[in-house]
C-alpha cells in the first residue's frame, strides 16, 4: 500500500478511536467532528488510489461523489453520509451554540464505521484482509 494512502487509513481509524472517546467523555459535538475527518480521510485514501489529491473539503467530497458513488462503485449513501457529516461538522465547530446530542453523536459514529467498512477492501492491500 502506498506510504500516503496507508497514513491516511491510520488517520482515519484514530480519528474514529477519538470520537469514541470524546463520545464517552460527554463532548458529542467533537466526537461529531472527528467522525466526520473518519470518513474524510478515508474518502482521501480512496481518491488517492487513483491519483488524486485536493486542498479543499468541498473539492474531496464532490470527487468521492462523482467518481465513486455516481458511477456505483461504492453506495450513494456513503456520499450522503460524508456530506451530512461535513455539515454536522461545520456546526459542530463552528457554531458557539449547538444541539448536538450524545444520540446525533453515536449516529455519526455508526455511519463513520459504515463508511470506512466499506472503503477498505477498495484501497490497495486491504482487499485481502491485509
Amino acid at each position: 500500500m502506498n506510504a500516503e494512502i496507508a497514513a491516511l487509513t491510520e488517520k482515519a481509524e484514530a480519528s474514529l478511536a477519538a470520537a469514541r472517546m470524546l463520545l464517552t467523555g460527554g463532548f458529542a459535538d467533537f466526537a461529531i467532528s472527528r467522525a466526520y475527518y473518519a470518513m474524510f480521510y478515508t474518502a482521501e485514501a480512496l481518491l488517492l488510489t487513483e491519483g488524486l489529491t485536493f486542498s479543499k473539503h468541498a473539492a474531496v467530497t464532490s470527487a468521492f461523489g462523482q467518481r465513486f458513488a455516481k458511477t456505483g462503485r461504492v453506495s450513494v449513501d456513503l456520499h450522503r453520509y460524508l456530506l451530512n457529516a461535513g455539515d454536522r461538522r461545520a456546526v459542530s465547530d463552528y457554531a458557539a451554540i449547538t444541539e448536538t446530542t450524545p444520540t446525533d453523536a453515536e449516529e455519526q459514529i455508526r455511519r463513520a464505521e459504515a463508511f470506512i467498512a466499506a472503503i477498505r477492501p477498495l484501497l490497495p492491500g486491504k482487499e485481502r484482509g491485509a
